[in-house]
C-alpha cells in the first residue's frame, strides 16, 4: 500500500516577541493509503501545527509535506476537515450547511448530485429526516455528525480531524467512535486524527502517532492489530489494553515525567 502523506524533516516555529518558538523538528510521519492514523503527544507538542501543515494552510520552515505524491506548496482542496466546534452557518438548513464544499470545489455539478451525495451521507450517520434542520435544532453530537458530512462530501484525499469528539460527553462521543468505524468501511478514506484519547486512538486508529514534547520529533509509532470490525468491548480485551499501557508509558516519557494520562 502506497503511503499518501509524506512528511519530511519538517521543522517549524512560530515567530514571538520573545523569539522563535520551535514547534516541530525534524518530523517524519508516513500515513498508507486509506489508513486511519491517529497522533497523539503531549499537549501543546505541534499536533494542530500538523494539520495546518498537511492542508496547506501552512508552510514548514524546513522539510517537506507530500500529499497524493505532490508537494503540499498551498491549501488543498483535496483535504476534508473537521474540528472540536462544528460550526455551522446558522441561516442555512443541515443539507445546505453539508454541500457547502461542493458548491466551492464543484461549482458546475448539478445541484441535485450535490444534495443526492449529502443525503447519502447523511442516512449513513443517522440523520436522515434532519436536513430540513437548522444547526440550532439539533444535538451537539448530532451537528457533529452533520460536520462530518460535510468533511466527506466533496470526497477529499485526506480527512483531517482535530479533536472532533472532545467537547462532547462520554456516551455521545463512544457512538461517534461507531459512527466513524462504519463511515469507512462503507466509503473508505484516508484520516488524519488528532485526539487525547488513547482509547479513542486505539478504537479508531490502524496506527497511532506518539509525538514527543515540544518541540516535536516522532518519539513511537504504534501498528494497531485490531479487526476492522471492531467493537467497544474489544477496548477491555488484554490485547488493547496492553496497547492502551504502552501509548501510556509513552506519553510519560513525551512529557519528561511520570505522570497520568486520560
Amino acid at each position: 500500500m502506497k503511503d499518501l502523506i509524506e512528511i519530511k524533516g519538517v521543522r517549524h516555529a512560530y515567530t514571538t516577541k520573545a523569539g522563535p518558538l520551535p514547534v516541530l523538528d525534524g518530523l517524519d510521519i508516513s500515513v498508507p493509503e486509506g489508513s486511519f492514523a491517529a497522533v497523539v503527544g503531549p499537549s501543546g507538542c505541534g499536533k494542530s501545527t500538523l494539520t495546518k501543515l498537511i492542508s496547506g494552510l501552512m508552510k514548514p520552515r524546513e522539510g517537506e509535506v507530500w500529499l497524493g505524491g505532490e508537494r503540499v506548496t498551498g491549501p488543498r482542496k483535496t483535504v476534508g476537515m473537521a474540528f472540536q466546534n462544528p460550526v455551522m452557518l446558522e441561516w442555512r438548513t443541515i443539507m445546505q450547511n453539508v454541500i457547502l464544499p461542493l458548491e466551492i470545489v464543484a461549482p458546475r455539478m448539478p445541484q441535485a448530485e450535490r444534495e443526492a451525495r449529502a443525503m447519502e451521507l447523511l442516512e449513513m450517520v443517522g440523520l436522515k429526516g434532519f436536513e430540513g434542520k437548522r444547526p440550532s435544532e439539533l444535538s451537539g453530537g448530532m451537528r457533529q455528525r452533520a460536520s462530518l458530512c460535510r468533511a466527506l462530501v466533496h470526497q477529499p484525499q485526506v480527512l483531517i480531524m482535530d479533536e472532533p469528539f472532545g467537547a462532547l460527553d462520554a456516551f455521545t462521543r463512544e457512538d461517534l467512535w461507531q459512527t466513524m468505524r462504519d463511515l469507512r468501511v462503507q466509503k473508505p478514506f484516508t484520516c488524519v486524527l488528532i485526539t487525547h484519547d488513547l482509547r479513542e486512538s486505539v478504537f479508531l486508529g490502524d496506527q497511532v502517532i506518539v509525538l514527543s514534547g515540544r518541540p516535536a520529533r516522532t518519539q513511537y509509532v504504534l501498528d494497531v492489530d485490531l479487526p476492522a470490525d471492531r467493537t467497544l468491548d474489544i477496548l477491555f480485551e488484554q490485547k488493547a489494553q496492553d496497547m492502551l499501557h504502552l501509548l501510556r508509558d509513552q506519553i510519560r516519557i513525551a512529557q519528561g515525567r511520570d505522570g497520568a494520562v486520560h
